[in-house]
């Protein structure tokens, strides 16, 4: 999947201008690479529309113009894009209430490794969380992770051939699944696979 370029990012200005428009697109987008497992963990699997816009905003927001800010939000969202035989996620894990979510995550460490993606047939792929960043502590999890999915060519062959593909989480303190992933939103995750993956 192509990395976002300068060339290819709205001025601050023509952003203003078609920002309403642009954000309705990628919410619309965003329902079907969205997984929710449970009530308080979500994925949202993240491809070149969505950090896009997450650039976009965030340039908006700091009022960045110059070339080299520019270059440095791209350098650290380009890695959130796909590279044709993973999937890229970021984890939130939402509770409403702050003393709630403060008590919760405590009891989460090590939760982003438990995630699980597994296509009928093969082996569950746990995720490579967070790279090079640190999101714990020895008291408490991060409430956001960054998660890389590997897969084989014969998982995305069968991927895309159709097989089921589950998703689920295996956490002392938060279990889930395994639970189908909507055929809507395997369709949409299929597309971030490269073509030359599944012809050998």
């Amino acid at each position: 999947m192509q990395k976002l370029h300068r060339e290819q990012l709205m001025s601050l200005e023509e952003y203003a201008e078609q920002r309403a428009a642009f954000r309705r697109d990628v919410m619309a987008h965003k329902k079907h690479r969205q997984v929710p497992i449970g009530a308080h963990l979500r994925l949202l699997f993240e491809d070149y529309t969505t950090i896009h816009y997450q650039v976009q905003e965030m340039l908006r927001i700091e009022r960045i113009f110059e070339r080299s800010g520019i270059e440095e939000e791209l350098d650290a969202y380009n890695p959130l894009i796909p590279d044709g035989t993973n999937l890229k996620a970021t984890m939130m894990i939402e509770y409403a209430d702050p003393d709630e979510r403060k008590r919760q995550l405590a009891t989460m460490i090590g939760i982003e490794k438990c995630v699980y993606l597994q296509v009928d047939g093969f082996d569950p792929v746990h995720p490579i969380a967070n790279e090079d960043l640190s999101r714990e502590t020895e008291e408490k999890t991060s409430s956001v992770h960054f998660l890389r999915f590997e897969f084989s060519p014969d998982m995305i062959r069968a991927w895309l051939s159709g097989a089921s593909v589950w998703i689920g989480v295996e956490h002392a303190a938060y279990h889930y699944g395994p639970l189908a992933l909507p055929a809507s939103v395997q369709r949409a995750l299929g597309e971030d696979f490269s073509p030359l993956e599944v012809t050998h």
